[in-house]
């Protein structure tokens, strides 16, 4: 897995950002969709976290996937290009499943790309996902913030996000931080942390099935843990 060098200022910014946000993380207009009931590690995953979640599929799946991603990992990458798909068609959209996709940034480009997600409409985040995956190798290559800025804007005023809400949203100087923006990075940190301290995430992609955590990434790994989560 690919890991890019922090931008040395922008790590700073972070740091100082997680420890001075205070107020509540900004919310989106969407509703966290109700889960299945749940036991265990399944009950835990499902508990709301510090934003709402990104949801593929059905409220009321008998099986949900959560998935750990990092938006500059290539294998988080080839999973959403060649194997949701798949997923999806056999799973999500024939209401056996759902996929909630959770942010865990190994680094400070990933970061701002998820920023840039959840800057963007609820309905928007899965389309975004996708064009900054696709276009990883790309805007991973921004050597300063506002390069990155510059690089992530186009995919998002493609879902509907002007240049001044993303502005306004997206950390874009290391130099000058609002409190929305210190909010939103603080979210996704905790968002991350979360899974790293409850849940044992360590490497992207991460996947659980119903709490069992998954020890690959084909389909033919979703098949069978699906399989086995639906047997009476």
């Amino acid at each position: 897995m690919r890991k890019p060098l922090l931008l040395s200022s922008l790590a700073a910014l972070l740091m100082a950002a997680v420890a001075a946000a205070h107020a509540a993380p900004p919310t989106q207009e969407a509703v966290t969709p109700p889960a299945p009931p749940a036991t265990g590690r399944a009950a835990e995953l499902l508990k709301p976290g510090p934003l709402p979640e990104m949801v593929m599929g059905k409220a009321d799946a008998p099986v949900t996937i959560v998935e750990y991603a990092d938006l500059s990992c290539p294998h988080c990458a080839h999973f959403h290009h060649d194997v949701l798909p798949k997923v999806k068609a056999k799973y999500l959209d024939t209401g056996k499943a759902r996929l909630l996709f959770r942010e865990f940034p190994l680094n400070s480009h990933s970061l701002i790309a998820f920023a840039s997600v959840r800057c963007a409409p609820p309905q928007a985040a899965f389309p975004l996902i996708s064009a900054l995956f696709k276009s990883q190798s790309d805007w991973i290559q921004a050597a300063s913030l506002p390069a990155l800025g510059d690089k992530l804007f186009p995919f998002a005023q493609q879902v509907g996000l002007t240049r001044a809400a993303f502005d306004a949203c997206v950390p874009h100087s290391d130099t000058n931080i609002s409190d929305k923006q210190k909010q939103l990075v603080d979210a996704i940190t905790k968002v991350r942390d979360r899974g790293h301290s409850a849940f044992g995430v360590n490497a992207t992609p991460t996947f659980f099935v119903n709490g069992e955590k998954l020890s690959g990434a084909s389909i033919e790994d979703f098949d069978k843990a699906i399989g086995k989560a639906l047997k009476p």
